[in-house]
């Protein structure tokens, strides 16, 4: 008999399914089809790299979740979800990268198998894992157009449980650790390459905390850290070639367990920062302190997004756009949970236990400052950071 080791409890698996059915009902909608593999994780546990293939959890009517996936993967499934056999799903292998042949036919076959192909079915349409073919042939299969789910799911997991946020926690911690370690070796002559393999190294080796030891994951995003006139750009990984001193290098990386993450940013200036930075600094710090202190439950993301330019203004500085977005389980390429934003015109209601990184990071034409949090909203009080890392721009002299 397999042996699964589940994140969490059956009942909190019970509580999420419930969610998503009263949402599906609200919508008027009476299948899903979830395709986004944090959506699959978060209701079954499924936690597979098998994501860059035809995937799928049907949330049907009645009964648990399926898990539709590849015959490789079907074990997979077994270990990692609470659901029993009955309830994955395998289609052959043929199906897969073998043109004409797609796999999303074999799904409209199983749904018309379940009697569940006449009813309204709705699909993820916005989504990183699924295409334009794979909506093309299921649609055709079925021979009608599909409803919209986007987000359906991202918006049940927006509040996050006890054992979520303790998940987070952890990854707060480590992600403390990956930033100690970078400021540690970080210096003139070091590879790039030597850096990341030590924030690497550091992030999946993991943490203690409260007397538990835990180690890491993956984390959806690579690090990047671009230098100098390269920090203007936001989403530069890394190379091999040597650090130069009098440069600046911002460090965007999240540590990350049990697919929970937390995403934390910091810069380090390698000599003495221009004027002009140092102001930057300033009024970013400023400017976060104020988001966060307005960052609690009744307020509205914009409420956070008017705190924090309301400081940079003050500085004379502009910046547009987005300054944060929820964070909690994720696989790559992207560690938001792509639901609300922290911008001016997002008039989302914070409730407690949301979770988000605070990212407002400035951009210039010839260098880039990053400085962030991740938080956790509290009911009466300012936001709770998710790791104990000084706010600040970071020197080496």
């Amino acid at each position: 008999m397999t042996q699964v080791f589940l994140s969490f409890s059956k009942e909190e698996y019970a509580d999420r399914l419930g969610r998503v059915r009263k949402a599906m009902d609200r919508d008027g909608v009476e299948v899903i089809v979830c395709t986004d593999p944090s959506n699959m994780a978060w209701l079954t546990g499924y936690d597979g790299w098998s994501f860059y293939t035809p995937q799928a959890v049907i949330v049907g009517p009645t009964g648990e979740p399926l898990i539709w996936t590849r015959a490789m993967d079907a074990p997979g499934a077994l270990k990692t979800c609470y659901i029993g056999a009955d309830s994955v799903i395998a289609y052959p292998d043929h199906y897969v990268m073998n043109p004409p042949l797609h796999a999303f036919d074999h799904l409209a076959d199983m749904l018309a198998d379940r009697s569940w192909a006449t009813l309204r079915i709705a699909v993820e349409m916005e989504n990183y894992y699924y295409s334009a073919r794979a909506h093309a042939v299921f649609s055709k299969a079925l021979g009608k157009e599909l409803l919209d789910c986007t987000n359906l799911v991202n918006w049940c997991r927006a509040v996050k449980s006890e054992t979520e946020l303790l998940y987070m926690r952890r990854a707060g911690h480590i992600v403390e650790r990956m930033h100690a370690r970078v400021f540690e070796i970080f210096e003139p002559g070091r590879r790039k390459n030597d850096i990341v393999a030590e924030i690497y190294h550091t992030g999946i080796t993991g943490g203690e905390l409260d007397g538990v030891s835990f180690g890491g994951d993956y984390p959806a995003i690579a690090p990047m850290l671009p230098t100098g006139d390269e920090a203007a750009a936001a989403h530069l990984t890394w190379n091999d070639r040597p650090i130069p001193a009098g440069t600046g290098t911002f460090f965007e990386i999240a540590g990350c367990h049990r697919r929970y993450h937390a995403p934390l940013c910091r810069t380090i200036w390698l000599g003495d920062p221009p004027k002009d930075v140092a102001k930057a600094e300033e009024a970013a710090v400023e400017g976060i302190n104020a988001g966060i202190e307005v960052a609690r439950a009744g307020n509205t993301a914009g409420d956070v997004a008017r705190a924090f330019y309301a400081a940079l203004a003050r500085h004379g500085i502009k910046k547009e756009g987005r300054c944060g977005y929820p964070i909690g389980l994720s696989y790559p390429p992207d560690w938001g949970e792509r639901t609300f934003s922290i911008r001016l015109d997002d008039e989302t209601v914070l409730k407690e236990n949301m979770t988000f990184h605070f990212m407002p990071a400035i951009w210039m034409e010839d260098w880039g400052l990053e400085i962030t949090e991740p938080l956790i909203i509290r009911a009466d009080a300012p936001a709770e950071p998710l790791a104990n890392v000084e706010r600040k721009l970071f020197v080496k002299r």
